[in-house]
């Protein structure tokens, strides 16, 4: 027997001769196909390149479109084991038959084309492919060049994102629109899909990469969990508006709670989320984030009503805004607005509701300035409030400030600048000194640097102006409605850097020797009449110990007469110059005692010298590394702080960290040591459940200060995670720290949907260097399968 000959035909209209018509035609079709283009090539790439005479074949490195010119038609071929019919009017082929126009394809065991109607009818395994979407069934019939008609029992795939499905009958409205009827559709590409939708009705728009399903039911695992009679979703990864799917979690406080968010994707910078809440002790709470972005504003806004609270009897709410605006010309403004309608909002009903928390918030800040930066000017103008909750101090606003900052750098070797700023301190407490005050704080620097050293002299001045309008009942005896303050401030900073080639453990290592001196004098001012608007005690640490004041804020500025001195060595990959470990230890000594303090009622002790400080770092190859400080009391024999912490993670998705802390009882601290352990991680249990946890433990309360965990089952088309937090609350009448818990689940069905309800934030908050499960792949290029 001999081969199958195919037949084929070309229905175009022109006057060349029919094979001549026809190869060029063959060789042209590929390029009428449209191009995805994160998938081209560009530049030289991108070209095709001659193969043999300038007249003759090229070879093209991709598929590209070339649209056709106004007024003209693409061509139509017809192919096929056996055909019969009129020239230039129709064609009926059997076996194996194809009709290939433009961008469309259809292939079938039997058709029929007529030319003057432009209508295919197709029997007989029938596949329908255009616009990145295949149709297959038993039947079609369509108008070709419109892509309009109709399939029974069609199967389709949609190329972009894997979405598939079938359905009684589908009708194509155009090359973009198409209707099924009593159909399903899942993006898993499994062979028994996960999850999948059924509706009465599908209506699919390639163009705007949305499908609705009408009267729809989701199946997961075989089981209806979530029914619509109205549900829209996207046929790529783009956004578009639609119910999001439901999360549920329960708490202690306020039983279960479920939330049914709906997103409106209003423009492609603009976005607003409506989410009602039941919760089950309370009533119904809803929420709305609405999100907008130019070029030259942006910001969030969310509200959040609970009517007739059923606990607390009461209707309560929550307002955050959060807006940047760019003027031009260095100008700005913004705006920060966080108000909640009573003391326990955020204890009872935290923000965004089903988000594992991380302590109770109780200052919502109300602030709102204008900003001004150009070269070395830096303008601040705003008007700052505070709203407080209880168990918290109110701190004091600024209503208003201007703050103006002036800064020049390597000026014939000279820094200089100034800082004036002057701010009306309100406060919310009564009996509470309140009033205006002006600082001025200028400084002038010169910096020497060579090969292996430095010298940076410094001079500052710190002048305050007081004007009170309040004075507290406790204030000192005497104390004047007006003052001011002058204070001078010499530094001098001075550092030397050595360094040796050196071989550790078979690598080549440079190692550093760096000593450095800090000496710092300002004599000594009475302030004791100044209020603390703005002050409080700094930290003393490895940062800290290298600045002039050892307060924040401008209502104090300690007298010192000191010496820091301070000794580096570093460790640092000679090949790579990655640092793999440092070692620091510094002590400041006292010439004389610090007069100045915070509060008189706690003076300064008299000491000739700091705390010794110990700092460590190790980079030990890419798996692990560590931070330890330490602050010895050599005196006393005392350890005051320490900070050990370490943290391993051979490969992608497994990390453990463990970390310890403790501080000695102090008066700051109630004289209540921090004695605290904390230990976090993400590990695999198999190849696809994942473990995440964290457990913070006070060691001498015997208690979780928070305790985290939960675990993540990465399925090839869905995503389910299921998380427990037992969190600090409060405190009592009683003064006793008060707990919650919460559980929270979260289902993820790829293709689908992509919201976090909480639980992967609160993963990645509690667990330094967690990594969430990957997304799905990227979709298939429109020329992937090609037919």
């Amino acid at each position: 027997m001999p081969p199958r000959q195919p037949l084929l035909t070309n229905f175009s209209g022109d006057k060349l001769p029919r094979l001549r018509r026809l190869a060029t035609a063959l060789i042209a079709v590929p390029g009428l196909m449209p191009s995805v283009s994160h998938a081209q090539l560009s530049g030289a790439a991108a070209q095709p390149q001659q193969t043999d005479a300038p007249w003759g074949l090229r070879l093209a490195p991709q598929l590209e479109e070339h649209p056709l010119l106004p007024g003209s038609s693409p061509a139509t071929f017809v192919i096929g084991d056996q055909a019969r019919g009129t020239a230039d009017q129709d064609v009926a082929v059997k076996g194996a038959g194809e009709l290939r126009r433009g961008v469309a394809v259809i292939k079938a065991d039997a058709f029929h084309y007529d030319q003057d109607t432009d209508m295919a009818d197709a029997y007989g395994s029938v596949r329908v492919i255009e616009n990145g979407v295949l149709f297959a069934g038993p039947e079609a019939h369509l108008k070709v060049e419109a892509s309009q008609g109709y399939m029974p029992l069609p199967k389709y795939h949609f190329n972009s994102n894997g979405g598939s499905g079938s359905a009684q009958r589908v009708d194509l409205l155009d090359a973009e629109r198409s209707e099924f009827t009593s159909g399903t559709y899942t993006a898993c590409q499994c062979e028994k899909p996960s999850w999948y939708i059924r509706g009465s009705r599908f209506d699919f728009d390639t163009g705007a990469d949305e499908g609705v399903a009408h009267n729809s039911v989701l199946f997961f695992q075989g089981v209806p969990i979530f029914a619509s009679p109205w549900m829209s979703f996207p046929l790529t990864g783009d956004r578009r508006s639609g119910l999001l799917p439901p999360t549920f979690s329960m708490g202690s406080t306020n039983g279960l709670e479920l939330s049914l968010p709906y997103y409106f994707n209003i423009a492609p910078n603009r976005d607003l989320m409506l989410t009602p809440r039941l919760i089950s002790k309370r009533g119904v709470q809803t929420q709305a984030a609405f999100r907008y972005l130019s070029p030259t504003y942006s910001g969030t806004f969310t509200a959040e009503f609970l009517p007739n609270d059923a606990l607390a009897h009461e209707n309560r709410y929550a307002i955050y805004w959060q807006h940047a605006q760019s003027l031009g010309n260095g100008f700005g403004a913004y705006v920060s607005y966080n108000r909640v309608s009573d003391q326990n909002y955020t204890k009872d009903l935290a923000s965004a509701g089903n988000e594992f928390l991380n302590g109770t918030q109780t200052l919502f800040q109300q602030e709102a300035g204008l900003t001004y930066n150009n070269g070395p000017w830096s303008v601040l103008a705003r008007v700052q409030h505070w709203q407080t909750q209880q168990g918290s101090t109110p701190p004091y606003g600024r209503e208003p400030e201007l703050n103006v900052k002036y800064a020049k750098y390597n000026i014939g070797g000279f820094d200089f600048g100034a800082e004036a700023d002057y701010s009306r301190f309100r406060i919310t407490t009564a009996d509470s000194t309140e009033g205006d005050r002006f600082v001025f704080n200028p400084y002038v620097s010169y910096g020497i640097v060579g090969p292996g050293y430095f010298v940076t002299p410094k001079v500052q001045w710190h002048f305050a102006s007081y004007d009170l309008s309040n004075i507290s009942s406790t204030a000192p005896a005497g104390q004047p409605k007006a003052f001011t303050e002058s204070i001078p401030t010499f530094s001098f900073d001075s550092g030397l850097v050595f360094d040796r080639s050196i071989r550790l453990f078979g690598d080549d290592y440079i190692q550093t020797l760096e000593p450095r001196l800090y000496y710092v004098y300002t004599p000594y001012r009475d302030q004791s009449f100044a209020p603390l608007f703005d002050t409080a005690e700094s930290d003393f640490g490895l940062a800290e110990i290298f600045t002039p004041n050892t307060f924040v804020g401008n209502d104090r500025i300690a007298d010192a007469n000191r010496l820091t001195a301070a000794l580096t060595t570093r460790f640092i990959n000679a090949a790579t110059g990655d640092e793999r470990a440092r070692f620091v230890i510094a002590q400041q000594y006292y010439f004389t005692d610090q007069r100045v303090v915070l509060d008189s009622t706690t003076p300064t002790p008299a000491t000739s010298h700091s705390d010794l400080l110990v700092g460590a770092s190790l980079k030990l190859g890419a798996d692990f590394a560590s931070e330890t400080a330490f602050q010895y009391n050599a005196d006393q024999h005392q350890l005051v702080r320490s900070s050990i912490g370490f943290g391993f993670s051979p490969e992608d998705r497994k990390v453990i960290n463990v970390a310890y802390r403790y501080t000695r009882a102090n008066p700051t601290l109630s004289n209540q040591p921090i004695n605290q352990i904390l230990v976090s991680g993400e590990w695999p249990l198999t190849h696809r459940l994942y473990a995440v946890a964290r457990a913070k433990y006070d060691l001498d309360g015997h208690r979780f200060v928070d305790a985290l965990a939960g675990f993540q089952y990465d399925a090839d088309c869905w995503i389910l995670g299921v998380g427990a937090q037992r969190y600090a609350n409060g405190v009592n009448s009683l003064g006793q720290y008060t707990t919650d818990t919460r559980v929270l689940a979260q289902l993820t069905l790829k293709g689908l949907s992509n919201v976090d309800n909480g639980l992967v934030a609160a993963f990645r908050a509690g667990v330094a260097g967690y990594e969430p499960p990957p997304p799905p792949l990227p979709p298939l290029a429109r020329f992937t399968n090609y037919e």
